[in-house]
């Protein structure tokens, strides 16, 4: 069976990034880790990572999208995502310490830019794109009018 699977290129730090993300994420299963590689799974997802060295760095070209359904999830995965050197950035995306980009976005928002009332959806486009984490009943707001 064919599959694709993320490949993580990390600054010598691999066995940091895999507690750090089984910490983030209480379901994740760890495969294997060694001073080398690690292939771990979070939230159903399987990673692989490499100790690589300096030479590559992440960017935003390339983020993990992480769909939630409550502000109380949006808060836990951005305040764990963002801990300990992670940065906040604009509409719901991150970078976790490690560099690697982030979207914690509810499943709200997805909901609200569809509508077919492009009013509706136009108010929840624009008070998105003044938030950094987004916020729930901001969102239900702008869309209520």
């Amino acid at each position: 069976m064919t599959s694709i699977t993320p490949f993580l290129w990390l600054d010598n730090n691999v066995r940091d990034a895999v507690a750090f993300y089984k910490s983030v994420f209480p379901d994740a299963e760890i495969e294997t880790v060694s001073d080398f590689m690690a292939t771990f799974e979070l939230a159903g997802q399987r990673f692989h990572a490499l100790n690589g060295g300096p030479q590559y760095k992440f960017n935003e070209a390339v983020s993990f999208f992480l769909s939630v359904e409550t502000q109380q999830q949006v808060d836990y995965f951005w305040d764990k995502l963002t801990a300990d050197g992670g940065q906040e950035s604009r509409c719901g995306w991150l970078k976790d310490k490690f560099g690697l980009s982030w979207q914690v976005i509810p499943t709200a928002l997805g909901r609200y830019l569809s509508d077919p009332d492009r009013a509706k959806a136009d108010r929840v486009m624009q008070a998105m794109l003044k938030m950094q984490k987004i916020v729930i009943a901001d969102l239900d707001e702008a869309y209520a009018g």
